[in-house]
């Protein structure tokens, strides 16, 4: 036994064993279990004939018709709204990295929607869009600037308008509260150098901040991209993914095909094309930020 202990080389992979143990129960087997009934034929409505369907559910979802549709949905959900969070909650910490008055009264108000809860979010937003009771009509109608009331959350065009400013008033505060903590740690000794040589505000925003913050800025796009791309709880609450599947995204067709088509050998499917979407992002994003070399800076 001492010997063992005693091996250097074994050391480490016994001090990490317990981690190691708890991540594969954790995580290792649920990936493993979905994969295995994505390969079934797993229809609770017919729970006698579970059976072994080979790559039945991948040849279904690549020759459905809606999936590209909805494919297309979920990359612009995502688009549409983590650059918008990262531009307001970078400004806001801009702001909250300066002294003014009522400061903590504001910063409190402002992280206040991330304390809430998704589909109270999803709610408060479907009412502001509702084409008959929604504030937004009703302001809109009030100032001349529309003659009828706009069915925002069933045209095409509008249809993702809704749950996008929705998340993003959700997310922003999460940006911002990065963001400040990464400003603060930035070394005052720096920004007065640069300010003794000369530079401008924008010279010192883009050449000294931007680059002390960038480490979190990455680190925080790529995480907020993915709970984004995941989450579905505001786009179901709003449109149910509808109407036509024009605002569904592939969480939400999973779930559907789950607890509504019951038909868990599909939405098994769907979950594994999502996790390696998320996958092929997250190595394209830390390739192209080039995140290993952040650390030398």
């Amino acid at each position: 036994m001492k010997k063992v202990f005693g091996n250097k080389r074994l050391e480490p992979w016994l001090l990490l064993a317990p981690a190691l143990l708890l991540i594969i129960l954790l995580m290792g087997y649920p990936i493993f279990d979905n994969i295995r009934i994505s390969l079934l034929d797993y229809n609770l409505i017919r729970p006698k004939a579970i059976r072994f369907n080979n790559f039945a559910n991948y040849v279904k979802l690549f020759t459905d018709r809606s999936m590209w549709q909805i494919l297309r949905n979920s990359l612009q959900w995502g688009l549409m709204i983590v650059p918008a969070q990262a531009v307001i909650g970078l400004a806001l910490a801009m702001l909250l990295n300066r002294r003014f008055a009522c400061k903590n009264a504001f910063q409190s108000v402002l992280f206040l929607p991330w304390a809430m809860a998704g589909f109270m979010i999803g709610l408060i937003f479907r009412w502001i869009f509702s084409e008959q009771t929604g504030l937004l009509n009703y302001a809109l109608t009030s100032l001349g600037i529309i003659q009828a009331p706009i069915s925002w959350l069933v045209e095409r065009v509008t249809i993702f308008i809704g749950p996008a400013l929705g998340m993003v008033w959700y997310g922003v505060p999460f940006f911002a509260i990065m963001f400040l903590a990464a400003l603060q740690s930035i070394p005052h000794e720096i920004i007065e150098s640069s300010m003794i040589d000369g530079a401008s505000t924008v010279q010192r925003f883009t050449h000294v901040v931007l680059a002390f913050i960038k480490p979190t800025i990455v680190t925080t796009l790529l995480l907020r991209m993915i709970w984004v791309f995941n989450s579905a709880d505001v786009i179901y609450i709003m449109t149910g993914g509808g109407p036509m599947s024009m605002s569904t995204t592939l969480p939400l067709y999973a779930f559907k095909q789950a607890f509504s088509a019951f038909d868990f050998g599909y939405a098994a499917t769907i979950g594994n094309v999502v996790m390696i979407v998320l996958l092929v992002y997250a190595l394209f994003f830390l390739k192209i930020t080039k995140y290993k070399d952040l650390g030398d800076f």
